[in-house]
């Protein structure tokens, strides 16, 4: 993907992803777009607070403090506030010294449409639509939940994991198990398992990491990736072979036969896991932030979407 912003990794983020504006955000769901900006430009010098991706956000401008000639990641703000109410956003960010210079402010109306202008190689929002029409428009994107209660990460490195179909890979292989069961979709992996999976909306994402990662060497790169499916032998050799083929190194991989991830991401450390489902969602998001990617045969049905 060709970007103006040269070949750093860059991530566009919602202010409500950035920061809490629950409060604002009432005023405006009860009161109106009048109030709320009353509201925000009365409080424009009070920082807001952070948000479910804030800590993300963090680790991901510090990959810069050791590449100041040629930093490798741009955070860009995507925001449905006006320029005017945006400056308290704004002022927030100076606040917590966070390196965001570049924002996109629509009074109103959805910025997801800058997700490709500023050829973002991921999207986090807490709007499923606005993230809903970023992985139609072909980017990584997802709604951002956030880690239940106050666990310390004391890491350093920064944590990505992900589930595998649906997100890394396409959704070809769950369809048959959605349809088939499980017998069918075992002896389908089983049959292709010379044979590439399609990648999914996460692809370049993890690509994009993968570039990252090879600045450095393994034992001191500051960035480590896990997979988390799923899926159990001999499904596993498809996805081993696939990532092969694609030339995508994954630090970890965890085969679960359908055991609940939550605890396993809580091991590995996650700083934010991408699942398509829900139900993996909820069980994730009491340990590790957690996007929601709302693609695929699983969110298909009004049920399944978030």
């Amino acid at each position: 993907m060709s970007s103006k912003l040269g070949e750093k990794l860059v991530v566009a983020i919602s202010s409500r992803a950035l920061f809490d504006l629950t409060e604002s955000h009432e005023i405006y769901e009860k009161q109106g777009i009048r109030a709320y900006s009353e509201y925000q430009i009365e409080n424009e010098d009070k920082p807001l607070l952070p948000g479910a991706a804030f800590p993300i956000v963090k680790k991901l401008l510090k990959l810069n403090e050791n590449n100041h000639e040629r930093p490798v990641v741009e955070v860009v703000l995507l925001s449905r506030n006006s320029a005017d109410t945006g400056l308290r956003i704004f002022n927030s960010i100076q606040h917590y010294q966070l390196d965001i210079t570049r924002a996109a402010f629509s009074s109103g109306r959805s910025p997801y449409r800058y997700v490709s202008a500023f050829a973002s190689h991921l999207f986090l929002s807490t709007d499923p639509t606005d993230v809903r029409a970023a992985l139609d428009d072909g980017f990584a994107a997802a709604t951002i939940l956030p880690k239940q209660g106050n666990q310390s990460d004391a890491s350093q490195e920064l944590r990505f994991a992900f589930d595998g179909d649906a997100v890394i890979f396409s959704d070809e292989s769950e369809k048959i198990y959605k349809k088939q069961g499980l017998q069918a979709f075992t002896d389908n992996e089983r049959a292709a398992a010379d044979t590439p999976l399609a990648g999914g909306p996460f692809k370049n994402f993890l690509a994009a990491l993968h570039r990252l990662q090879r600045d450095y060497s393994p034992e001191n790169c500051p960035i480590r990736t896990a997979l988390v499916t799923a899926r159990s032998a001999p499904a596993h050799e498809r996805v081993i072979k696939t990532l092969r083929e694609w030339n995508i190194r994954i630090d970890e991989a965890l085969f679960l036969g359908g055991m609940p991830k939550g605890q396993f991401l809580r091991s590995f450390g996650a700083d934010v896991f991408f699942d398509d489902q829900t139900s993996h969602c909820d069980d994730a998001a009491v340990h590790v932030a957690t996007g929601h990617v709302p693609h695929g045969v699983a969110n298909d049905s009004s049920e399944e979407q978030k």
